[in-house]
């Protein structure tokens, strides 16, 4: 029987593990599931050094608790800063060995703006297209420098979590993204391959239009495969499944407002079109997030035990 890390290792390299592996970009339900929220970077403001030292352990241990109970592949480290993510990593590390697969966020790439910035940041791009690529330039350095101290620590994938899409498509032209985003994202997943871990590229929305850049890129996986933005897991697997490993996509949207039906549909369709021939982790198409009923996650958890094995 393979490890955790080894089926996400196998499912990111394109092979067939012993059984489908699943994880998620962050786990919101910790609280409802298991009693007690994750620790957060507020709560450790005020703290002694060895008070700070004992809930990032205390919280790392709480962490391996839930991330087996739910049986993931992959650990998603959030919600502290750098050094606090450095000393979780390590503490897993040292209770678990090389048990499961960690990842931490690792993006520097651009992404939609909010609102109230979005008319700025098309200006900042069309009248000043080289600062706005010499800037590119520098999140992309700062990306791939705080990776490798994270790499250092024991994480061994990234999850590139700059969205691009909307529902409709992408926020940039093709032409646009090609100039201002595909570069530095290439640069980011290159630096992380060279440093021996994975690159999960995570966007929402409608990636159809961006799909070969995405590829181009080289990550060693898509995440999300949004099904609210019509995009259909068993259409991209034809397309692209021979390149890169598919993360995904059960529909979050039937998780809050569908049928137990409409979410085990959803469900068996992800791993009936993702599973076959390898390169496939289980997982929703954005996060189980907190307000969702956890008795809905667990229908998907259901699914995928049913239906994992290879």
């Amino acid at each position: 029987m393979m490890t955790p890390r080894e089926r996400a290792e196998a499912a990111l390299n394109l092979q067939i593990p012993d059984m489908v592996p699943t994880f998620e970009l962050e786990f919101q339900l910790a609280e409802e599931m298991f009693g007690k929220p994750f620790l957060t970077q507020r709560d450790l403001e005020g703290k002694s050094a060895s008070e700070r030292d004992r809930l990032i352990k205390e919280n790392a241990e709480y962490m391996l608790e839930v991330y087996e109970a739910l049986e993931y592949s992959i650990i998603p480290l959030h919600y502290l800063n750098l050094e606090g993510l450095v000393e979780t990593a390590r503490h897993i590390r040292r209770l678990t060995g090389d048990r499961f697969m960690l990842t931490a966020h690792g993006d520097g790439t651009y992404a939609i703006p909010s609102g109230s910035e979005m008319m700025d940041f098309v200006y900042f791009l069309t009248d000043q297209p080289d600062e706005a690529k010499a800037e590119a330039q520098r999140n992309a350095q700062r990306a791939i420098e705080r990776n490798r101290i994270l790499v250092d620590a024991g994480v061994d994938s990234f999850i590139l979590c700059s969205d691009y899409c909307f529902n409709s498509g992408p926020f940039l032209s093709p032409a646009m993204f090609r100039e201002f985003i595909t570069p530095y994202l290439a640069q980011i997943i290159e630096a992380i391959r060279a440093d021996g871990a994975y690159a999960i590229k995570h966007t929402d929305g409608n990636i159809m239009p961006i799909l070969d850049q995405l590829i181009e890129c080289r990550p060693h996986a898509l995440h999300s495969l949004d099904p609210m933005a019509g995009v259909d897991i068993k259409e991209v697997k034809a397309l692209v499944g021979d390149q890169v490993c598919l993360c995904g996509n059960v529909h979050c949207a039937a998780l809050q407002t569908g049928t137990d039906e409409d979410v085990i549909a959803s469900a068996e369709y992800a791993m009936t079109h993702g599973k076959p021939g390898g390169g496939f982790i289980f997982c929703t198409s954005n996060i189980p997030f907190k307000g969702m009923r956890p008795e809905r996650y667990q229908l998907v958890l259901d699914v995928w035990k049913r239906m994992r094995d290879y």
